[in-house]
């Protein structure tokens, strides 16, 4: 008898581990315009602001499969002006790393056939500014 529930309570347990797996790959696929967006967003880390100046922009086409690849190269179209070739370099290389995290993408089967071959324009932000220093011993006191 003790057999039987250790084997109906093993089951038990396998049967909602795959569902919850299933619910899980569910939730992660991709299946709006948004969803694209946000999972990228996800991915994002700009160029700490040692190596690079903050408050650069940049925006990137790019293309993907219907498996959620990228297709061809994507192509830089707008970078800050501001920014120095040193900037440019970080940030170009900061997208790209995002791009490799973030890919392939897991697209629905609908999402994959619409989307495939269609371009993407993404803007990459960079708004954070560093914090500022504060240093309590330098703050002035009116007495």
């Amino acid at each position: 008898m003790a057999g039987r529930r250790r084997l109906a309570w093993i089951l038990g347990s396998a049967a909602l581990l795959a569902s919850s797996t299933t619910a899980l790959s569910q939730s992660a696929q991709v299946n709006t315009i948004a969803d694209v967006y946000a999972r990228i967003r996800s991915c994002w880390r700009p160029p700490p602001p040692s190596s690079a100046h903050p408050g650069i922009d940049i925006t990137v086409i790019v293309s993907f499969n219907r498996e959620g690849r990228i297709m061809g190269h994507p192509r830089v179209t707008y970078e800050s002006g501001q920014a120095d070739d040193n900037d440019r370099l970080m940030y170009r290389i900061a997208v790209m790393e995002a791009l490799q995290r973030c890919t392939p993408m897991p697209f629905t089967e609908s999402m994959g056939g619409a989307v495939a071959g269609r371009p993407f324009a993404i803007q990459f932000h960079n708004r954070k500014v560093p914090p500022a220093e504060k240093r309590a011993w330098l703050i002035p006191k009116i007495l």
